[in-house]
């Protein structure tokens, strides 16, 4: 087992490992660490743990040493100057003619480096634009182009649920959502309803997924004809969550429904009805395109 604390550099975003050597360290405390990017100032998110070897990406580094005065002073100075630095390349972008929208500014804890986040719909040459930062700052220049979800996260906000975005809370990294799966969930396909603040569809599509899969599994399709002990009928409705069917059935009279658990029938022919009305197929196309953008 090995010592550890849990820092994050900023919120949102990971959580990273190091070892506080002899410290001990209370959640809250802000530390010096020594990154792959050059020294870093870093909140401590988790105190002073045990954790297994095995789960430990090595080398574990060593924490430089628990944040003082002075550090605090020079973190709040880079602060200011990330802000003026916005300003000074909004207006820049705009001298150039530059197709880009910054989002955020970076400064290194050790003044090394200075990034600069930016969407824009396709390649941008901002080379005039680096130089001019770079005699400005004099420190190197880094511009990195992110996605729109990358931009929200960074921007914050909360989503329609009422809470604080999953990007902005705990999300570590962006999964793979598509259509596919608000239609297995049965969930409204209006574009509206399953969009986050992005315009992509929403992350938490995602977290239920495979449950649903594992029950899709067992379970027939809208439209399939099954065996029960009424007789033949067709599958009107499937509450997945329940592993129920609600079958239908014809008589001299004319339709009936009952529902069953999925135990109880047997699938003769498992079919799909996959007619859509016409606000359906809008839906289906404009959502294609969000997806086409993810």
């Amino acid at each position: 087992m090995k010592n550890i604390i849990g820092v994050r550099f900023k919120k949102p975003g990971k959580i990273y490992f190091f070892d506080p050597g002899e410290n001990k360290i209370e959640k809250g405390t802000f530390v010096i660490v020594e990154t792959t990017m050059g020294q870093e100032y870093a909140e401590v998110i988790i105190a002073n743990r045990k954790m297994d070897e095995k789960k430990i990406v090595k080398p574990l580094k060593k924490i430089i040493r628990v944040a003082t005065k002075s550090d605090e002073k020079h973190h709040k100075e880079n602060k200011k100057i990330e802000e003026e630095a916005f300003v000074l390349a909004n207006k820049k972008i705009k001298e150039h003619d530059l197709k880009m929208t910054l989002v955020e500014v970076e400064y290194k804890f050790d003044n090394s480096k200075m990034l600069f986040y930016f969407t824009a719909d396709g390649r941008i040459d901002f080379r005039e634009l680096v130089k001019d930062l770079a005699s400005i700052y004099k420190t190197r220049i880094e511009l990195r182009q992110i996605g729109v979800r990358d931009e929200v996260k960074r921007i914050g906000g909360n989503g329609i649920c009422g809470r604080e975005l999953c990007c902005c809370s705990f999300l570590d990294n962006f999964e793979t959502v598509s259509i596919k799966m608000a239609k297995e969930q049965n969930i409204s396909l209006t574009p509206s309803k399953i969009s986050g603040n992005c315009g992509r569809l929403m992350c938490c599509l995602k977290y239920e997924q495979e449950v649903y899969e594992d029950k899709l599994s067992k379970l027939p399709k809208v439209g399939a004809i099954v065996k029960t002990e009424e007789g033949k009928g067709v599958v009107d409705n499937v509450e997945i969550l329940k592993e129920k069917v609600n079958v239908k059935f014809k008589d001299k009279e004319g339709y009936y429904y009952k529902k069953y658990d999925v135990k109880d029938i047997t699938i003769i022919k498992n079919v799909e009805n996959n007619t859509v009305n016409k606000e359906e197929q809008e839906n289906l196309e404009e959502l294609k395109k969000l997806e086409q953008l993810d």
